[in-house]
C-alpha cells in the first residue's frame, strides 16, 4: 500500500484534506511547548493544540491520573449510578467558578456543552410557566460548536450555510467587530458596548415573552479573535436581567486561564445564568465538557415526585471516570503552578510582542487580551483565506504551529509559556508575513 493510500480512509475534520495528503503534517509526539511530527522536528506550539492544552503537554499528574483510572474503573454507568470523582471533580469546578455557579452537567465536548445549556434555558421556562419562551439568541460570527444547534445560534457562514435550515425560532445580534474605530486595541477596545442594543431591537422584534436566552462567547475566538468592547458584556447582562432572559456565556475557548481568570466572566466582571466548558477542562487529554448553572436554575427543576428523571438529557459518557481524572489531574496542575492566573503576568509582554507586527506586510489589524491573539491581515484578491493558509504552511515548515480562520491568524498558547516561547513564535510570523508578501 502506497503511503497516499494510508491516508485515504480517515475524512479529517475542518482540514483541506485533498492538500494534506498531498503534503501531510503529522504529529507523534508532545511535550511541555512542544509538538514532534514524523520527521523528528520539534514544532512550537502556539495554539495550545487547539485552544486546549492550557498547561502544556505530557504533564505528569495528568498522565498518572488517567493510566491509575484506567485499572481501576474504566466505566460507571452515569444514569442512575455515578462514581466519587464525579462528584469530587464538580465540587472542585464549582469552587472556581462565578459566584452563584455551583450547578455542574457533565458533557464530553464544547458543542454538548452548548446543547445542553440550549436545552436546560427552554426547559427551565417551561418548568417555570413560561412555555412560550423558546427563542434562542445567539450573535453574527459566533461559533458554538457544531451540533444544530450549535449552529443554529452561530453565526460564521462557512459553518452553516451547507445544513438546511437549521433550528427555528432563531435570531442574532450583530458582532462585535468595528476596525475603523478599534482597529490595533490593546485589551478591550475603547468603542462598541452600543452593539448590545441590537439585542433590544430584537425583544422588540419578538417581544421578550418569547425568547429564552441569549448565548455569546465572551471573547469570540474562532471568528478570528473578536474581544468585547468595554461595557458591552455588561450592557448585555442588563437587558437580559431587564426582560426575564437567561445570559449563557460559551467559554469553551475562554475558560481555565486564557483571559488571567479562571472564567473570562471574572475578566469581565459578567456573571451569566449558565456557562458552557470544555477544552482546558482536562488540558485536551480525554473529551470532557459541562455546563455550569445557577443554583435557582436547578432548584427549578427539582419539583414533582422523587422518583422520576427532572432533565430528560444526557450522554453515555457524561462524567466518564477517565475524563474525571484527567480533569482532577488538570486543576491539581493549574493550581500548583498558578496557572490560571499566569496570562496576568505574561500578557503585557505577549501584547507587545504581537502588536510589533503592525506595519508587517498584510497586516491591517491587531487584537489580545490574556494569552489569546488575533493578528487579521488583507485577503488575497478573489482567494479568501488563502493569505492565511500560506503563512500557516511557512510557519509550520519553519517549525511552528498557528491557527488561522479566514485570513487571521489566531494564537492562543500554552500558559506555561516563557518569553522566548513568545519570541520565537512572533519572529517566525514575522517572517513569514515578509516571506508570503
Amino acid at each position: 500500500m502506497s503511503d497516499e493510500n494510508k491516508l485515504d480512509a480517515y475524512w479529517m475534520p475542518f482540514t483541506a484534506n485533498r492538500q494534506f495528503k498531498k503534503a501531510p503534517r503529522l504529529i507523534t509526539a508532545a511535550d511541555g511547548m512542544y509538538f514532534t511530527d514524523d520527521k523528528g522536528r520539534q514544532v512550537l506550539d502556539s495554539i495550545a493544540g487547539l485552544w486546549c492544552v492550557n498547561a502544556g503537554h505530557n504533564r505528569p499528574k495528568i498522565v498518572q491520573a488517567i493510566q491509575k483510572q484506567a485499572a481501576e474503573l474504566d466505566f460507571a454507568p452515569p444514569f442512575q449510578m455515578a462514581h466519587p470523582k464525579a462528584f469530587e471533580l464538580a465540587e472542585r469546578l464549582a469552587a472556581l467558578s462565578p459566584a452563584g455557579l455551583n450547578k455542574v452537567f457533565f458533557t464530553n465536548s464544547g458543542s454538548e456543552s452548548v446543547e445542553t445549556a440550549l436545552k436546560m434555558a427552554i426547559a427551565y421556562h417551561r418548568v417555570r410557566g413560561e412555555g412560550a419562551r423558546t427563542r434562542l439568541i445567539g450573535r453574527e460570527r459566533g461559533y458554538h460548536g457544531v451540533n444544530f444547534g450549535g449552529i443554529s445560534v452561530g453565526g460564521m457562514v462557512a459553518n452553516r450555510k451547507m445544513f438546511g435550515t437549521m433550528l427555528g425560532g432563531v435570531d442574532h445580534i450583530r458582532h462585535t467587530h468595528d476596525p475603523a474605530r478599534n482597529a490595533y486595541s490593546v485589551g478591550q477596545p475603547a468603542h462598541g458596548a452600543e452593539f448590545a442594543e441590537d439585542l433590544e431591537r430584537l425583544i422588540a422584534l419578538h417581544d421578550a415573552s418569547t425568547i429564552a436566552a441569549v448565548i455569546v462567547e465572551p471573547v469570540a475566538g474562532s471568528t478570528g479573535v473578536l474581544i468585547p468592547p468595554q461595557g458591552y458584556l455588561q450592557r448585555l447582562r442588563e437587558i437580559c436581567d431587564k426582560h426575564g432572559i437567561l445570559l449563557i456565556f460559551d467559554e469553551v475557548i475562554t475558560g481555565f486561564g486564557r483571559t488571567g481568570n479562571p472564567f473570562a466572566a471574572q475578566t469581565f466582571g459578567v456573571t451569566p445564568d449558565l456557562m458552557t466548558v470544555a477544552k482546558g477542562l482536562t488540558n485536551g487529554c480525554v473529551p470532557m465538557g459541562a455546563v455550569f448553572a445557577k443554583q435557582g436554575i436547578y432548584d427549578t427543576f427539582m419539583n414533582g415526585p422523587e422518583h422520576l428523571i427532572e432533565f430528560f438529557h444526557g450522554y453515555t459518557y457524561s462524567a466518564h471516570p477517565l475524563a474525571c481524572a484527567a480533569a482532577l489531574g488538570t486543576l491539581d496542575t493549574y493550581a500548583e503552578e498558578g496557572l490560571l492566573t499566569r496570562a496576568t503576568q505574561m500578557q503585557s509582554l505577549f501584547a507587545e510582542a504581537l502588536h510589533s507586527l503592525k506595519g508587517e506586510p498584510n497586516v491591517i489589524d491587531v487584537r489580545n487580551i490574556g494569552l489569546v491573539g488575533g493578528i487579521e491581515l488583507a485577503s488575497l484578491p478573489g482567494e479568501p483565506a488563502k493569505r492565511a493558509f500560506n503563512i500557516f504552511l511557512d510557519c509550520w515548515d519553519k517549525g511552528v504551529l498557528i491557527r488561522t480562520t479566514g485570513d487571521t491568524i489566531a494564537m492562543s498558547p500554552p500558559l506555561i509559556i516563557e518569553p522566548q516561547h513568545i519570541a520565537h513564535i512572533i519572529d517566525t510570523v514575522r517572517g513569514a508575513l515578509r516571506r508570503t508578501a
